[in-house]
């Protein structure tokens, strides 16, 4: 029956995202450490499934560049250097400030913040921003990293380009795999992580791109800084 297959790929897509959501937490949270290898059956034996899902879940974070994929071996945490963490820094950076260019460009009805669509929007990046800094305040990095990645996600929207968004999603989570290796080690990282989150998102509702382009600057210099020197510990 058309129905039955329809709901069987359903519930094997759900299940595809629900298996890369759990093993992406696993590595942002440090339980699955950088070249860490696993076979597909052995994850869909801890997971109690079908080596399917697994496999093509697996092969969804590999093109995220969480894991690599070894013919013969199976898959295994990729392994990020210090030069890398640069590199995706400055990748990321030149991305964001694209996106802030639009708005010294681009007047359309969609981006202007008195758009009641446009202005609950940022009422609710806002709040992410709010949750975000806190958590960086408090140094919980597990916290964090969760709303980091929904705030810069939900920013990045109200630029328009879905590309570009799902773009710079994917380099601040292989930013995020790669900086964790190192914070991790830190008993107490109070001080340590961005929080301009909210200062932000001020500055790009004023339209005011050159101050939001030095938090930028400011805080990429300040976290590639953090992590050159906990890596040489």
């Amino acid at each position: 029956m058309p129905g039955t297959g329809g709901n069987g790929s359903v519930t094997r897509s759900t299940l595809r995202q629900q298996i890369a959501d759990a093993l992406r937490d696993e590595v942002l949270a440090g339980r699955l450490q950088s070249g860490r290898e696993f076979t597909v059956k052995e994850i869909a034996e801890q997971y109690g499934v079908s080596a399917t899902p697994v496999r093509e879940a697996l092969v969804d974070l590999s093109a995220q560049g969480l894991l690599e994929a070894d013919q013969h071996r199976g898959f295994r945490v990729h392994e990020y250097s210090v030069a890398d963490y640069r590199g995706i820094v400055e990748a990321r950076g030149l991305v964001t400030d694209g996106m802030f260019q639009v708005l010294a460009t681009d007047r359309s009805p969609h981006r202007d913040p008195d758009n009641p669509r446009v202005a609950a929007a940022v009422t609710g990046v806002r709040r992410r921003a709010e949750e975000a800094q806190r958590a960086a305040t408090a140094g919980d990095l597990t916290v964090l990293i969760g709303y980091d990645l929904r705030f810069w996600r939900e920013l990045a929207s109200l630029f328009g380009n879905p590309y570009l968004a799902d773009f710079l999603h994917r380099l601040r989570l292989q930013s995020w795999v790669c900086a964790v290796q190192h914070l991790r080690r830190v008993d107490d990282l109070r001080g340590h992580l961005w929080a301009r989150h909210t200062d932000l998102v001020d500055a790009l509702m004023r339209r005011d791109l050159p101050t939001a382009r030095a938090i930028i600057a400011s805080g990429d210099a300040d976290s590639v800084a953090l992590i050159e020197r906990l890596a040489a510990q």
